[in-house]
């Protein structure tokens, strides 16, 4: 049917039972106050108290505002549809994300895949968890253009799933396959893992490098090369220039994350907020 030109009475109940239900009060008769900002906070020192009109209660406003739109189309007969999946399930696996991970809009995570607090997977960038099983580490990324994925089983049988530690950067346009990455390391742009290579913590891998299947690379060393061959050892605070560049990356993904909204997916969560909210005037569904 044509979308009426004013709102329904039932369509203004609705967006005032979603406003009450999404916002807390808070940020509804928006007060000063103080509250933590995790992005603070996640370098391990003190919070630092900041004002409720700063930035994250804007984007805390905005984004239920979004999703509060998405509602009112539907509700008005307009159909909203998603033009990608970046989240999908396979063979009855559905990817497992930590509130916090980031999977970018036109990235896509697929089957059998953990994602742990803080981790990304950005912009068109392919983790498949198909054949085997797929984790990404607390503070982990896996950059643009990347491919993660698995592989049945392997000759030396060990499983074949792909194990990435914490605090770990995949560069752009890499490829992992059925391997092993541990706590602190760099795989830098362009590097081809293959399958049953393990690389140790504290460990950098230099942009373009080929790691070849079934490869072992020792901790606290610099590798690169095609094949991939030893350089140097790394220095003594390497771990924590290591992990100071992935929280870089996951502070990046923060202000990536407060933009984006899935529309094809937020709004389902909104109808069932909307069939259990209490509407004035009604008996308590829309």
């Amino acid at each position: 049917p044509p979308r009426p030109a004013l709102l329904s009475k039932k369509t203004s109940d609705m967006h005032r039972a979603l406003r009450s239900s999404l916002l807390p009060r808070s940020l509804l008769g928006v007060r000063s106050g103080a509250c933590l900002t995790p992005s603070r906070a996640m370098g391990g020192g003190a919070a630092e108290p900041v004002g409720v009109e700063d930035r994250d209660a804007k984007v805390k406003v905005g984004r239920a505002l979004k999703e509060t739109g998405v509602a009112m189309k539907i509700a008005g007969g307009e159909e909203v549809f998603s033009v990608r999946r970046p989240v999908m399930s396979l063979l009855g696996s559905k990817p497992l994300m930590a509130n916090d991970a980031f999977v970018a809009p036109s990235a896509s995570v697929i089957g059998d895949v953990t994602l742990y607090d803080y981790s990304s997977v950005w912009y068109s960038a392919v983790v498949k968890g198909d054949c085997n099983t797929v984790k990404i580490g607390g503070m982990s990324n896996i950059q643009d253009r990347c491919v993660v994925s698995t592989v049945p089983s392997l000759e030396t049988g060990f499983p074949s799933k792909v194990d990435v530690g914490n605090y770990v950067s995949v560069g752009p346009g890499s490829v992992l396959t059925s391997c092993t990455i541990g706590d602190h390391v760099i795989v830098g742009e362009g590097t081809s893992i293959g399958e049953g290579s393990v690389i140790s913590s504290v460990c950098v891998l230099e942009p373009g490098s080929v790691v070849p299947p079934n490869t072992f690379i020792p901790g606290g060393q610099k590798w690169g090369g095609n094949p991939i061959s030893y350089i140097s050892d790394l220095g003594g605070h390497a771990d924590e220039d290591i992990q100071a560049h992935a929280k870089q990356i996951s502070l990046l993904a923060e202000d990536h994350f407060d933009e984006y909204l899935p529309y094809g997916n937020a709004y389902k969560h909104l109808e069932e907020v909307v069939e259990d909210a209490p509407i004035e005037g009604g008996e308590g569904k829309a």
